[in-house]
């Protein structure tokens, strides 16, 4: 058996090699020694001596080298390794014939193409359900409920504002106008109230401002009669009207008079209306108390009779507002009543029955054309806008309203365009009630008002230290007024895009039914006991009352409420049914497709610092020239190295002394330019190693 290199027998005469030297075997495989590899020294400190062979013959066994321990964070070395790898051990399916197939390229090609196709397929029906998800769809949910319902508000309006006795002095003015210009537009003559010939009209025509007056209209032009010949059928169809009675109105000016514009109407009786009314506004807003008496118009006078639910109503089931054009209004069962009135049976015989008083007594007649009453259902915390929402009841019928019941709840923020309480609308609420869409427009209009024209209109609610619009104070402000309404029609004023729908809205779905009241053989006690228990004589019987009926026709009313159709749980579980069709594999392969982006980034990074090192690293300076000097050649040892031959005892056995470590000098040859050997260590320099039988 040969011993192992390092445990060479020392020959008489050797001289013991330095640390990291190792004497070459006899033989012709060996002619020259062999540097100590590197990690043969580990260990050895400065200071520390290198234990030397023992005298046992026995060789030393071979030390095995030891795996290398596995680092906390490890990273492949190639893409191609990388990729070899998760094809290996990704339980996506289909990845690893990727690899497996790789001796054959045309399997491998197909299995490539097959593999991006279907992750191309997957990833398009992913981009179809996250588009599905964010146009955030709704499904409509439809429930049928019965329970007790609680009755909504009812107002009803007598549609006379004022008792023309008590504002005769205000109007008499205008109405003298009126019917002068009635005379002078349509030969009208009035013999009760037609002011004296002594005055004359321009007399009359100085005192109010915007006259009332007939406007010439040309002919259209040849193409405009042209297109309305083109026109459908029903345009051609429409009665022929005397052109020049096709425009009358007043004219409206700004404050400076250098822009103006007519008022018109096709028809005299609207254009006298509406130039009364907007006399009569400012007549109104000159009043200091807007509300008249009510001592003729109290429960008992305007309403003959009030039951609900076979049980007689009293002061405390309803409250009073007042209206410019309908007059004293009443609302039964609001936010302000002791006890909401609940119903818990159908029928006429459960809901609300009235008989009213609609007799034309001491009416303003301009403003107060119909006869009858005007009467509104709403919820308890909405206002009543009885323009909007409002009926006309006739005389002499018993009109029975029949309500159903109906419940909407929206989805807000993305799923659709409404607001919970108004809170976000950037508009103020004027009616200080339930926020509706209603009360955001009117709001809307007043605020454009009270900005641009400086004055507030009538007909809606005014904030504090703001007055109501008066041509005597605001000269223009009914230029304003009308220029507002049109843009408001059109929605320049954006209010419409403003005030959003509510998310939750409860409806009533009215369907009237009517009957002649009272019949022709018990109206004479009816009228009769009428008059004797209100102490009030009615002159026109049959246009005097009328009765109403209001009532649940049924118990169940209907919710109609929205969802999300698709949500976070649904696209989920279509996003993993698309994973599992495509690939056949579960939330576990979703994060090693993550892990596989992270290690080529990884490796990416990596890669792109070793170049920048690489490049930018300036050599002769650090790592490098370590890693330089270190490569270089040893020197070769001098002829002196051993001055004391080993004696022939020192291979006896026994304790050998330990030869002092010496580090070899620098290669300074490698750092400068060759110079010329010298003859007595040529062959030293030759070699890469030194050793006793070379000298």
């Amino acid at each position: 058996m040969l011993p192992s290199p390092g445990s060479l027998p020392e020959s008489p005469g050797a001289c013991p090699l330095p640390s990291g030297y190792i004497g070459a075997q006899a033989g012709p495989e060996s002619a020259h020694p062999r540097p100590v590899p590197p990690g043969a020294n580990q260990g050895l400190m400065k200071g520390d001596k290198r234990k030397e062979p023992g005298p046992d013959p026995e060789p030393a066994a071979p030390q095995q080298p030891t795996e290398e321990e596995e680092a906390l964070i490890e990273f492949h070395r190639s893409y191609r390794e990388l990729f070899e790898f998760f094809c290996n051990n990704t339980t996506i399916h289909g990845a690893i014939r990727l690899v497996c197939s790789q001796h054959n390229r045309m399997k491998t090609a197909f299995w490539a193409v097959l593999w991006l196709c279907t992750f191309g397929m997957m990833y398009w029906q992913f981009g179809l359900l996250f588009q599905e998800y964010f146009s955030y769809p709704v499904s409509l949910n439809i429930n049928l409920n019965s329970d007790k319902l609680v009755f909504p508000a009812v107002s009803i309006c007598t549609l006379n504002p004022y008792r023309y006795t008590e504002i005769k002095e205000e109007l008499e003015e205008l109405d003298r106008i009126t019917e002068q210009t009635l005379f002078d537009l349509y030969k009208f003559n009035s013999s009760n109230t037609l002011v004296a010939p002594a005055r004359g009209r321009r007399d009359l025509r100085e005192a109010l401002p915007h006259p009332l007056q007939r406007l010439p209209v040309s002919a259209p032009p040849h193409a405009a009669r042209s297109a309305r010949s083109a026109t459908s059928s029903v345009r051609d169809n429409n009665p022929k009207v005397n052109r020049k009675d096709w425009k009358i109105g007043f004219q409206l000016c700004n404050q400076n008079k250098s822009d103006c514009f007519y008022q018109t109407y096709s028809s005299g009786v609207d254009a006298v209306r509406e130039w009364y009314r907007f006399h009569y506004i400012n007549i109104l807003a000159r009043r200091q108390d807007t509300s008249p008496s009510l001592e003729e118009d109290a429960l008992g006078k305007f309403i003959f009779a009030c039951r609900f639910n076979q049980v007689s109503c009293n002061e405390a089931n309803y409250s009073h507002f007042h209206h410019p054009i309908y007059g004293n209004c009443y609302t039964f069962n609001d936010k302000n009543s002791s006890n909401l009135w609940m119903s818990s049976m159908p029928g006429v015989n459960h809901g609300l029955s009235l008989t009213l008083r609609t007799e034309q007594n001491d009416f303003i007649p301009l403003v107060s054309t119909v006869t009858g009453a005007r009467v509104m259902v709403h919820g308890q915390n909405e206002p009543a806008f009885m323009d909007d929402g409002g009926f006309n009841l006739r005389p002499g019928v018993e009109t029975s309203i029949s309500m159903s019941k109906e419940a909407v709840d929206r989805l807000g923020d993305n799923y659709g365009d409404c607001t919970e309480n108004g809170s976000e609308i950037p508009v103020e609420n004027l009616y200080l009630t339930k926020y509706t869409q209603q009360v955001c427009i009117h709001s809307c209009f007043q605020e454009s008002m009270i900005r641009e024209c400086g004055c507030a209109y009538i007909f809606y609610p005014r904030p504090h230290n703001v007055d109501f619009c008066d041509y005597r104070k605001h000269d223009s402000w009914g230029y304003c007024y009308y220029k507002l309404q049109d843009a408001f029609s059109s929605d320049r004023l954006g209010c419409f895009t403003k005030c959003r729908k509510p998310c939750s809205v409860t409806m009533y779905k009215l369907s009237a039914g009517y009957s002649r009241w009272p019949s022709v053989t018990s109206q004479d006690w009816v009228f009769e006991m009428l008059s004797r228990q209100n102490n009030y004589t009615i002159k026109d019987k049959r246009n005097g009352v009328a009765k109403l009926n209001i009532f649940f026709k049924e118990l169940n009313y209907k919710t109609n409420s929205e969802s999300p159709s698709v949500t976070m749980v649904t696209l989920l579980s279509n996003l993993g049914g698309q994973w599992s069709l495509w690939f056949g594999s579960s939330v576990l392969s979703v994060v090693e497709m993550a892990e596989l982006v992270f290690d080529l980034l990884a490796i990416t990074f990596l890669m792109l610092i070793r170049r920048v090192r690489s490049r930018y690293w300036s050599p002769g300076r650090g790592g490098r020239a370590g890693q330089e000097v270190a490569s270089a050649s040893a020197p070769p040892l001098p002829s002196h190295f051993c001055p004391h031959p080993a004696s022939p005892s020192s291979s006896l056995p026994g304790p050998a002394p330990a030869p002092a470590l010496a580090a070899p000098p620098p290669a300074y040859a490698t750092l400068g330019p060759p110079s010329s050997p010298s003859p007595s260590g040529s062959a030293a320099a030759s070699n890469p190693a030194y050793t006793p039988e070379e000298a």
